[in-house]
């Protein structure tokens, strides 16, 4: 089966996200600007310093992201990133973590399938987290 990798839009706060995300999961980050890329010039110059291609790349997980956002650029609820975790200790500490700055929408509690709660950290991305 093919490995699904999320990837992420965001309107000049790539290179902040993808560090607070490599903070909190650990990975190996590489940010390529599209000044020091090919297409540089395709880009005005005040865009130079944003990144146009990112990834955050572990055993378990990539996640990619770009300053290449687009005009029509908007935050949905349609979408969430699920964090199955290995422990009750993972489950608490990354939920602690990437709730710094956002918003808990489901407090972490026992359901009937496991622990679950979900949140959008402070860049507006949805998270969920499962633990059996």
């Amino acid at each position: 089966m093919a490995q699904l990798s999320p990837y992420l839009k965001f309107n000049g706060n790539c290179r902040q996200a993808l560090e607070f995300y490599k903070s909190v999961l650990g990975g190996q980050l590489s940010l390529q600007t599209i000044g020091d890329s090919p297409a540089a010039g395709q880009f005005p110059p005040a865009m130079k310093e944003r990144i146009l291609h990112g990834s955050l790349a572990s055993d378990n997980l990539t996640i990619f992201g770009t300053d290449v956002a687009g005009p029509e650029m908007t935050q949905g609820n349609n979408l969430f990133l699920c964090l199955v975790c290995k422990s009750k200790e993972e489950i608490e500490t990354l939920f602690s973590r990437l709730s710094k700055g956002g918003k808990v929408t489901t407090p972490l509690k026992q359901e009937f399938f496991g622990a679950y709660g979900d949140l959008a950290d402070k860049f507006g991305i949805n998270w969920m987290f499962q633990f059996a």
